[in-house]
């Protein structure tokens, strides 16, 4: 009786296992502890615009470097070979940004898949128990017990039936492990990737730092002029109500500058003092349509123009999240009108690039750039702090927020 029992016993658990469905994950709707309420699909998105920022960069950098070997000034060349290393350090972070994207996917998958392989576990263990219960009866009774080899006929008759079962829905177990290994091997790939970046990106550090060594050391006879503009740039600051007056106020200052350098030198003496006449009307050579731009840094957009944040003000410009220590550079031409601390802001840069249009970028830890330089578009002008910064970028024309989304490609 109580081998039959057994018997019995081990064949239902074999029948139920064969019944049972292995249930699959949806992982894309999946979401997991630990991935600060994002989805696979925002990820991926975020890893494709790493991936595009690093291409953008290395062609940058490409180009930039072109420039600085065909130059013939040197001058012009140290400043074509700063803006080229500055561009290999933004495709580092980049490549940074992108392998922990990678790994975020990965860290994802390897999470779900632990949880399909949780629930597959019960029905193997119910095998498994089966199994055992059946290979407890010792094979040399079935000679002697009665009944014995008429049960080994009527299991091995099951088995054949249960056993092509078990052999599908392990399939699906086997392929699971099989992805495992996969995944680990990925994993390890992304966290070289990450390795080799940040060994680039700190050698390109370190280059950029002699370049900006050695400008300062050929500037330092130039800077006669710069201390007192700084200074008038600083007086403003203090004078100014918020960040945004500062920039009115910086506008007229650049306004009226642009007026005086368009007027004319003193008109000769006429032969006749009847013929003394109007200066002729030159035309305003100031760029009317928005400035060729890109975004000063390399990071992930957490918020747009027009977008209320946590504070409840709305924005006026793009913020984004960088790496720590990131490469900040001129979105475009112009001439800095401010450069340093203000308020809350951290370190803060105001560029006015003529004709009515100016950028704001705040948020920088350290500026390698000074009031009254002329910068060109990607000279680098800065570096965020030893942490993950938030940089705020606002461009503005006449007075009135732009909108730069269309103007870097992201619309």
């Amino acid at each position: 009786m109580k081998r039959n029992l057994l018997i019995a016993s081990g064949m239902a658990g074999l029948m139920a296992f064969a019944a049972t469905r292995l249930p699959a994950a949806d992982e894309d709707a999946l979401i997991l502890q630990g991935t600060a309420g994002t989805t696979l699909a925002q990820e991926q998105q975020a890893l494709k615009a790493a991936r595009r920022q690093s291409e953008d960069a290395r062609d940058r950098a490409t180009r930039l470097a072109q420039q600085a070997t065909a130059a013939r000034d040197a001058a012009e060349q140290a400043r074509r070979r700063a803006a080229a290393v500055a561009a290999r350090i933004q495709q580092a972070e980049a490549d940074i940004q992108a392998a922990q994207a990678r790994i975020a996917i990965i860290a994802r998958l390897q999470r779900a898949q632990a949880a399909r392989l949780a629930a597959k576990q019960e029905p193997v263990v119910r095998l498994t128990a089966a199994l055992q219960m059946i290979a407890r009866r010792p094979l040399v009774l079935a000679l002697v017990q009665p009944g014995s080899v008429s049960d080994a006929v009527h299991l091995r008759a099951v088995l054949g039936q249960v056993l092509p079962v078990i052999e599908q829905r392990t399939a699906g177990l086997r392929a699971e492990l099989a992805r495992s290994r996969a995944l680990r091997a990925t994993a390890q790939q992304a966290a070289d990737a990450l390795d080799q970046a940040q060994r680039d990106r700190k050698t390109q550090q370190v280059e950029l730092a002699a370049l900006e060594t050695q400008k300062r050391l050929a500037a330092r006879d130039y800077r006669a002029n710069a201390g007192l503009e700084s200074e008038r740039a600083l007086a403003l600051g203090e004078r100014a109500r918020d960040i945004v007056d500062l920039m009115d106020r910086l506008e007229q200052a650049g306004d009226l500058r642009d007026r005086l350098a368009r007027l004319s030198g003193p008109l000769p003496r006429p032969a006749r003092p009847d013929q003394a006449g109007a200066a002729p009307a030159e035309a305003d050579a100031r760029p009317s349509g928005p400035p060729p731009y890109r975004l000063p840094v390399v990071g992930q957009l957490v918020t747009g123009m027009g977008e209320v944040n946590d504070s409840g003000v709305r924005a006026r410009g793009l913020t984004l999240v960088t790496q720590p220590g990131a490469q900040a550079i001129a979105p475009t031409a112009g001439r800095i009108a401010f450069a340093g601390p203000y308020r809350d802001y951290g370190q803060i840069l105001i560029i006015d690039h003529g004709g009515g249009w100016t950028t704001l970028i705040t948020g920088l830890h350290r500026l390698t750039t000074r009031v009254g330089d002329a910068v060109r578009q990607g000279d680098p002008v800065g570096v965020t702090g030893a942490r993950r910064s938030n940089i705020t970028v606002e461009l503005r024309r006449n007075g009135r927020p732009v909108d730069i989304i269309p103007l870097v490609g992201l619309a």
